[in-house]
């Protein structure tokens, strides 16, 4: 009797170990979706999927490079649906050499198209008043922000990297 109870023991000791052992790699597999905000890249980077910086991103889409703040280098790209996520530090804003400025939320979103970034949240612009972005697209040298009415900027003033300056609230 000791001789099936060892065998039974050491068969369902056996069982719950290598269930345990799947389980953590379905755990890793979660947790990426279930962690928050800009953490998200590094199980990525565990997992080995190191996605291309920003910059390369929205020159691969024809954008300019410079239209996020410098420091927000974490993003999530779903290449199906086209949705961009950008993570910023802390709330900002970026002056630009055209002297607009654009605010910048903790967290951005929009679509990825080609020459355009539409249906954003998270971004700002000074008219009069602070308004909401709602789309930023390319033309040649001419890049047109839209913000209740479209505003055409010189593309050169967003192909450069600014830092932004932390203000307290969006």
């Amino acid at each position: 009797m000791d001789a099936i109870m060892n065998k039974v023991g050491s068969y369902w000791l056996g069982q719950k170990a290598s269930e345990e052992l799947n389980s953590v790699g379905d755990d890793i597999n979660s947790l990426s979706s279930s962690i928050g905000d800009g953490t998200k890249w590094l199980v990525n980077k565990i997992k080995g999927k190191m996605q291309k910086p920003l910059t390369e991103l929205l020159k691969e889409y024809d954008m300019a490079i410079g239209i996020f703040p410098r420091d927000a280098t974490h993003y999530e790209f779903d290449e199906k649906t086209r949705k961009l996520t950008v993570f910023v530090p802390q709330i900002c804003e970026v002056g630009y050499k055209d002297s607009s400025v654009l605010r910048f939320s903790n967290t951005v979103t929009g679509y990825l198209e080609k020459g355009k970034l539409v249906d954003i949240e998270g971004v700002k612009t000074k008219l009069m008043i602070w308004v909401k972005v709602t789309s930023i697209s390319t033309d040649g040298p001419k890049l047109h922000v839209m913000a209740g009415m479209k505003k055409t900027r010189s593309r050169e003033a967003y192909e450069v990297l600014r830092d932004g300056v932390m203000i307290d609230k969006f």
